[in-house]
């Protein structure tokens, strides 16, 4: 809306991506703190609340009448301050809308039915979820290499070129991002907050390398891939929006939770993000807690199907640190402290190439 009113009137002021992200932000800020406080009260009339799994320690059984999917208000109000400020005959744009619209539908899913018969595991089977995440995933990537023609070079921090042409393999590749950082967002989700401010980090940096990659000047200058996707960083603003005004209600003690209708579609489009600035390798450094949680889970999993011993008191890891007797808030913190200075590392190393 905010283009078109560029090419009707001629307000460059609109033009500029920058400032298209700046009122994207806002809007999606504005949405939220106006539509959440509404969203938890018909929650609460409705019963919709967190059902709150037995093995959880016994700190969360006092979250259990708290609203879930709090996720939906969230992305709804990112994709309408998208929709107002975006270009939308971009195919990036395009890609972007699709995989927060696609995994919002999977999250929802999932807590609707966990909601209705008030069980944690009564949601979507895993196999059924994964399913569900492959096809759209897979869709998304076959919609940039056919109908957008993204390039599929392979990049790797430090290094001025492309290190390898996937071709074909690049879709398998592209799904595999946005699967596992999905997933790996939604095992973070775990404390009041805790994903909220390493995804707005990781949504900062990758805005910071989008809006480069797509600006042919800065991204010859810091010899980076060039592609026209400048404009998704209007849509990782509103989010970083969005997200903000969330935390206003989630942070401790949190007034609702995302639920996966939320943490599942902020892990894709941060996969998103990450694909189309070609920084796929640079989202383990982006992502650090995400991918520390991950490794946690996998570690323990893995140690007890092989050893019949556990790594960790609990997985994820900050079940871990809960079970030590560390404070909620300490662990959100330092966890969000990580976060930061990961993310810091990885703008330094654009520079290094």
């Amino acid at each position: 809306m905010l283009y078109a009113l560029y090419n009707l009137f001629d307000i460059h002021l609109f033009y500029y991506i920058s400032v298209r992200a700046g009122f994207s932000f806002f809007i999606a800020l504005l949405l939220t703190l106006f539509l959440m406080p509404k969203f938890i009260r018909w929650a609460q009339r409705s019963d919709s609340h967190q059902p709150i799994n037995d093995w959880a320690p016994d700190s969360h059984k006092e979250k259990a009448k708290t609203p879930t999917m709090g996720g939906i208000v969230f992305i709804g109000a990112t994709i309408i301050a998208s929709l107002l400020t975006v270009k939308l005959n971009n195919y990036y744009v395009i890609g972007g809308l699709m995989t927060l619209t696609f995994f919002a539908l999977i999250g929802f899913q999932d807590d609707w039915s966990k909601v209705r018969k008030n069980e944690n595991l009564a949601g979507l089977s895993a196999r059924a979820k994964f399913m569900l995440q492959l096809l759209s995933a897979g869709v998304i990537a076959a919609f940039l290499y056919y109908f957008a023609d993204f390039n599929s070079d392979l990049y790797l921090p430090f290094f001025k070129t492309a290190v390898v042409d996937m071709g074909p393999i690049s879709l398998l590749f592209w799904t595999f991002i946005l699967v596992g950082v999905s997933n790996a967002v939604n095992l973070t989700d775990g404390l009041d907050g805790l994903a909220t401010v390493p995804s707005i980090a990781a949504l900062t940096s990758l805005s910071v390398i989008v809006y480069i990659t797509g600006n042919a000047v800065m991204s010859n200058y810091l010899l980076m891939p060039h592609f026209a996707v400048g404009e998704v960083a209007i849509i990782a603003s509103a989010l970083i929006g969005s997200l903000l005004g969330f935390l206003w209600f989630n942070s401790h003690p949190a007034e609702v939770f995302m639920g996966d209708s939320g943490s599942l579609t902020l892990g894709a489009f941060i996969g998103y993000m990450g694909v189309i600035s070609k920084s796929e390798v640079l989202l383990l450094l982006i992502g650090l807690i995400f991918v520390i949680e991950t490794v946690s889970v996998i570690l323990q999993v893995g140690s007890y199907k092989l050893r019949k011993k556990r790594v960790f008191l609990m997985a994820p890891i900050h079940h871990h640190f809960e079970m030590k007797n560390w404070a909620e808030n300490k662990i959100i913190v330092r966890f969000w402290i990580i976060a930061m200075l990961s993310n810091l590392l990885a703008l330094i190393t654009l520079k290094i190439r």
